[in-house]
Parts: structure tokens; C-alpha cells; sequence
């Protein structure tokens, strides 16, 4: 059992929207894990944005050169001895803390990606399906030499291939690694509404959604519609048109 472990919740924006989202996301932590720390990487002060209420991170710090995958930079930067990384798109249902367990047997645990197998460019290497891409909304993480020689490689690894999405590179640098990583179930990392509909009473319980309207408001229905229409056209058609989750 490790003792004395310092455990906390990290998050990592830019721009007014998301960090907006990221607000209203910690308070849900506040809300559902009371004890946990709370660490905040921007480029804005928040306080600006919670009109007079309390702030929900215990600390805070600035981004120098911000970009939209910033996190890249930031993720082996964490106070903690053990981070919980959420992207500020989610929101907090249940206590997740247990989660942390994890770390006395593995070094990371992530979650599948969603849309994981469809066609996407490489970077150094081919990679088979049955080693998909990992979602990299929610990561939890353990700060030792190892981890943090990951994260810097994965650093390196974004900026040096040019790819939009941070998720191509960082399956090559996990396809790479030693470490012992761990795959979160859906429950940790829920960004289809068909699993808490589907799931039955006991069976699992949401901890952690992931959905892309904590960014966009009413606009993530229309393109929640958008992508449905998209794709009965594509079976309609026998084409297939493959979506990449930024």
C-alpha cells in the first residue's frame, strides 16, 4: 500500500472556453471527491470567470507558448505524486477516487479511443489494430522517472510530427514503452451516452464523462446530428468516410 502519497486532479486549457469547462469540471470534482487537490496549467487567470465564487484549484500556473494541445507540455509538470489528468470537456457523476489503487500495480492506465481503428496517418511505424489508440482526455499516472521520460518523449514526439491530434503519437511512444499501463473501462472515460442507457442498475456505474458538449453548449447537438447523418449516408452508400476525435 503506498502511504503518504500526494494525490490530486490536473488540468491543462487554453482560451476562455475551456477553461470556462474547466472550471465548471473541477467544481464537479469538488464536489464528488472533496479531498483531492486541484492543480490548474492556463494561459488566463480564472478567477475572472467564476464571478466572485469560490475557486475550485488549490494551485495554479501559467502556459508559456500556448497551443491547443498543450498538455503535452504541461502533463510531467504535475505537483503530484499521483495525477488524475482530465480534459476540461468532462464532468465528475460519482467518486472516483478508488481509481488511484491502480497505481500501486501500474505506472499509467488510459482508456480505449473510441474511434481507434479506422484509417489514420503513422508516424514512425505501422501499428497493429489489436494495439489501438488510447483516449487521452482522462489520464492517470504515477510521477516516477519512467512516467516522466514518457511524457517528455511524447512532448518531443507531437511537436516533432506535426500531427493535429496528440493521440498518433503518444500509441507509438506507449507501443515503445516498459512501463506497465493499465486500460481504464468506460466508466472512467465515458463518451458515448449509449453506455449509461445500456448499462443495467449494478452493472457499472459513470465516474467520469467525457462528452463534447461541456465545450460547445446547444452547438453539440447539431454536430452530434451532423456526424449521425454522416454516417447513414456513408452506409447508404457503401462509402466510408472516417471521423478522427480531436
Amino acid at each position: 500500500m503506498i502511504q503518504n502519497t500526494q494525490r490530486g486532479v490536473l488540468y491543462v486549457v487554453t482560451g476562455e472556453k475551456h477553461l470556462r469547462a474547466a472550471i465548471r469540471s473541477a467544481q464537479s470534482v469538488c464536489q464528488r471527491c472533496p479531498d483531492l487537490l486541484i492543480h490548474l496549467f492556463a494561459d488566463a487567470n480564472p478567477e475572472k470567470f467564476m464571478g466572485g465564487a469560490p475557486s475550485p484549484f488549490n494551485s495554479c500556473a501559467g502556459i508559456e507558448n500556448p497551443h491547443p494541445r498543450s498538455k503535452v507540455d504541461c502533463l510531467f509538470r504535475s505537483p503530484y505524486d499521483e495525477t488524475l489528468y482530465l480534459d476540461s470537456d468532462t464532468e465528475v457523476v460519482a467518486d472516483f477516487r478508488e481509481v488511484f489503487v491502480l497505481l500501486e500495480k501500474f505506472d499509467m492506465a488510459l482508456a480505449h479511443d473510441l474511434i481507434r481503428n479506422t484509417p489514420k496517418p503513422s508516424w514512425k511505424r505501422e501499428l497493429p489494430p489489436s494495439f489501438p489508440e488510447f483516449n487521452t482526455g482522462v489520464i492517470l499516472y504515477r510521477n516516477n522517472p519512467g512516467v516522466i521520460r514518457l511524457l517528455k518523449a511524447w512532448q518531443q514526439a507531437y511537436h516533432e510530427a506535426g500531427f493535429s491530434p496528440d493521440q498518433i503519437t503518444l500509441r507509438e511512444i506507449l507501443w515503445e514503452t516498459d512501463l506497465k499501463v493499465a486500460v481504464l473501462p468506460p466508466e472512467y472515460n465515458t463518451f458515448m451516452m449509449k453506455y449509461p442507457l445500456i448499462w443495467r442498475k449494478g452493472e457499472a456505474i459513470p465516474r467520469i464523462l467525457h462528452f463534447r458538449k461541456y465545450h460547445e453548449g446547444r452547438l453539440w447537438l447539431l454536430w452530434g446530428l451532423s456526424r449521425a447523418l454522416s454516417r447513414l449516408r456513408e452506409r447508404m452508400t457503401g462509402k466510408a468516410r472516417f471521423l478522427v476525435r480531436e
